[in-house]
């Protein structure tokens, strides 16, 4: 080597990696540099260093401030053959990894996740929420995750892990164990559920899952409105009272719409609806003449009133039914 090569060497003398945030993993720059004995090495708060030789791993730091030499560098001592203390300049490939933990980070489910459910039977069921996790194993996320890369941050693997964290809710939503509604009511228990069944495929990694938060999870809106259906159905007490109920507000809704209540005569869903409310409601039937007197019967003067309103019965057989209502609760 000439004076002139010599003189354009670089030389270290200090190695220190100051992390931003999302960073996981930093190569430090070593080409045409060389480490010099005696060199400071720091490593910062939650940070580790890994010197390699020849892709074999050697000597760990853990956070604090060194002056390499062969008593610190046992391991690399050994690789290299040293049977000295070394004096000349020496490479060296140097990994820092950080073991903080990388908080807010937002899963979800792209498509909804089919489940089966001990109450309704399939279900499919979206979720979104937020988690957070750490390295906890370096050497298996540096040859799983980091390899040979100059610089890894969270964005690189995120899509990696939000696949784990659908496949993971796919398992450990599709049990049926316990009923939807009781999973939407209590996010906590189902949070720890979800996280524990998340934490395997993490592990693969390397990595810790350290928190995961569900802080929403719906079904289908035309599944939700099912639902809704259902829950009227039972406020309202039995399918007689409901079918009536469903007749008069079909019927005020096509009133109001182009045509009256003409737009919907020549549907034969709707006449059927009205003629059921009809004959429920008014011509004095069985379901009629089992009704409870008191509250029930208001709630029928009231259904009848919007019958009224929208022109589907006349005034006469509105004040006829009421006065029969009426004479129930005296």
């Amino acid at each position: 080597m000439g004076i002139l090569d010599f003189l354009k060497k670089q030389f270290v003398d200090v190695i220190d990696w100051v992390e931003e945030p999302g960073d996981l993993g930093y190569r430090y720059p070593m080409e045409d540099r060389e480490i010099q004995n005696g060199a400071e090495l720091t490593v910062r708060a939650g940070q580790i260093a890994f010197f390699y030789n020849e892709g074999v791993m050697a000597d760990v730091f853990h956070p604090g401030q060194y002056t390499l030499n062969t008593a610190n560098l046992p391991l690399l001592t050994s690789l290299r053959n040293w049977d000295k203390g070394f004096a000349s300049p020496f490479k060296s490939d140097i990994y820092f990894y950080t073991h903080k933990e990388q908080a807010g980070l937002k899963w979800g489910t792209q498509q909804p996740i089919t489940v089966r459910d001990k109450e309704f039977g399939p279900l499919r069921v979206r979720a979104f929420g937020s988690y957070s996790f750490r390295i906890e194993d370096i050497p298996t996320f540096a040859v799983k995750m980091m390899g040979t890369l100059d610089k890894l941050e969270v964005a690189d693997i995120e899509p990696q892990l939000r696949g784990a964290i659908a496949t993971a809710l796919a398992t450990g939503l599709g049990g049926g164990e316990v009923a939807f509604i009781d999973l939407a009511a209590d996010q906590a228990a189902l949070s720890a559920r979800l996280m524990a069944a998340v934490q395997p495929a993490f592990e693969l990694w390397g990595l810790e899952c350290t928190s995961f938060f569900v802080e929403s999870i719906s079904l289908p809106e035309e599944v939700q409105a099912m639902l809704d259906k259902a829950s009227s159905m039972r406020v309202v007490g039995d399918l007689d009272r409901f079918v009536r109920f469903q007749s008069a507000e079909a019927i005020e809704t096509a009133a109001a719409q182009s045509g009256g209540i003409a737009g919907i005569g020549a549907g034969a869903a709707a006449g059927m609806a009205i003629g059921q409310s009809m004959s429920g409601g008014i011509g004095g039937g069985a379901s009629a003449a089992a009704a409870p007197a008191g509250e029930d019967a208001f709630a029928q003067i009231e259904k009848l009133h919007k019958l009224l309103t929208v022109g589907a019965i006349t005034q006469a057989e509105f004040d006829a039914k009421k006065a029969e209502l009426m004479g129930r609760i005296r």
